[in-house]
């Protein structure tokens, strides 16, 4: 599929709507993990501007030393798992997928190599899987904030 803003083959529109969602709906965790973070701080150590300056994936000993140590680790491990998948997404490849993968008509569509050497196509259904996991931590968070 081509756009008029550029004349690179592009996965389908409703796959690139998923892979926007994933993008947002990550993001949008990721602030409420800060917010929650700063929320528990009772020793006023954590700063907004430094958290969100952080990588995603460092924020792991700052959720330990408050948002695990005022609950359990179910946050803690839902967050770790659900950056993993996220930069398997935002370091992804585009490729031509095999012929009956997808239902674009030019069969464009991303996939990831894992630390092993393996490959994966990112397929509708894995970022679904995304999505719903975000759903699953917002869930969590809005509990854990009581409101």
């Amino acid at each position: 599929m081509y756009e008029s803003y550029t004349r690179q083959a592009l996965p389908s529109k409703e796959y690139r709507e998923l892979i926007g969602t994933a993008i947002c709906v990550f993001n949008s965790n990721n602030s409420f993990v800060i917010e929650n973070i700063l929320r528990v701080d009772q020793t006023g150590q954590y700063e907004w501007h430094k958290l969100i300056d952080k990588v995603s994936g460092r924020l792991n000993g700052d959720i330990e030393q408050t948002i695990t140590a005022n609950s359990d680790e179910t946050i803690a491990k839902l967050f770790s798992a659900i950056v993993d998948r996220r930069n398997r997404i935002v370091h992804s490849f585009q490729i031509t997928a095999p012929a009956g993968t997808t239902d674009n008509l030019d069969n464009q569509m991303l996939a990831t190599k894992h630390k092993d050497g393996t490959q994966e196509i990112l397929t509708e259904k894995y970022l679904m899987e995304f999505i719903k996991m975000n759903e699953e931590l917002s869930t969590k968070l809005h509990q854990f904030r009581g409101f």
